[in-house]
């Protein structure tokens, strides 16, 4: 069943799909309406999904409904189907995400230490941590400074 974020616990776990684009404005409505349709059409779970910076699948789910494998699977299928749809990546998680001004960009970690050697990027540059894995984690440390991060040992 589709719920709001405000309505899910600091212990909802949380999945987090970075894309390798942005969204385009043009594809916003109907990938919303494809999210609100998987997420109110999963029986039996409590799920909220929400778009940020154009850019990021966030899905949460309530603690107290389980998310067995079959329910995973499912999961896993409709975000292939979006990346099919909108020839994105969606599925790859190792790679960096970064606020660079006003923009959100993704780079593999080759390209974001030789940014770091060229001071293109600092420890006060902010990065997305999307291996997260609670509502709480989201809150609270989503977005830090890379000196703060995973990251922090390139530097």
């Amino acid at each position: 069943m589709l719920v709001a974020s405000k309505d899910l616990t600091s212990e909802a776990k949380v999945m987090i799909y970075p894309g390798s684009r942005k969204f385009f404005a043009n594809e916003m409505p109907v990938l919303r309406e494809q999210l609100d349709s998987f997420c109110s059409n999963l029986e039996g779970i409590d799920i909220c999904c929400k778009i940020e910076y154009d850019r990021f699948l966030i899905f949460m789910i309530s603690e107290a409904t389980a998310l067995d494998l079959d329910k995973q699977n499912l999961l896993v299928d409709f975000v292939l189907s979006l990346e099919k749809k909108f020839e994105i990546t969606l599925l790859d998680k190792v790679n960096v995400c970064f606020k660079q001004g006003q923009y959100v960009q993704l780079k593999e970690i080759p390209a974001f230490k030789l940014l770091i050697k060229n001071k293109g990027v600092s420890k006060k540059t902010v990065v997305f941590d999307n291996m997260i894995n609670t509502k709480f984690e989201y809150d609270e440390s989503w977005e830090v400074p890379a000196g703060e991060s995973w990251l922090s040992h390139f530097f």
